[in-house]
């Protein structure tokens, strides 16, 4: 069954702030934005506010809506994980370390894609342009490697909290 999920890209200024993954998490060893799976009948906005303040102590507003990624895994393409993606430049709160990982703010060019998801330089720079997409990522069994992906350019939206 798939899952749906959220990122939320939170910046201050030219830095956007990141999360080491926890070893033995999902994505553990890997920077990326605050997110994770939806509750059952939550919004995908009102997730992505509860995931970065449970993983960050921060509050986050404005959040804007930048698109789908749909993540397909293996031989037979199956449908593993649905993201919407979100970013913000308004945060609130101190920063607090939980178990999720560890946090790091980063510059805007300088951001760890060798230490990354393989999809996210693809398209992570679409999102730091203020541009909105839909994609497609088809990897290998357990996310093991980045095989094939589809990325359109989405008409842009306004921001929606």
């Amino acid at each position: 069954m798939a899952i749906f999920a959220t990122l939320c890209y939170v910046s201050r200024g030219n830095k956007i702030l990141l999360l080491l993954k926890s070893k033995g998490l999902f994505g553990g060893g890997k920077w990326n934005a605050p997110g994770g799976k939806l509750a059952r009948g939550e919004s995908p906005e009102v997730g992505a506010v509860r995931e970065v303040f449970e993983e960050t102590g921060l509050r986050v507003r404005g959040l804007r809506f930048h698109g789908v990624l749909n993540f397909y895994l293996g031989r037979s393409r199956r449908l593993d994980q649905t993201v919407f993606v979100f970013s913000s430049k308004e945060a609130k709160g101190k920063i607090r370390v939980g178990v999720e990982g560890r946090l790091r703010w980063f510059p805007r060019h300088e951001l760890p894609y060798d230490l990354m998801w393989e999809d996210d330089r693809v398209w992570l720079p679409f999102l730091l342009e203020d541009r909105s997409f839909v994609g497609s990522f088809f990897f290998s069994d357990g996310y093991g490697r980045l095989e094939d992906h589809v990325l359109e350019e989405a008409e842009n939206s306004e921001p929606t909290g």
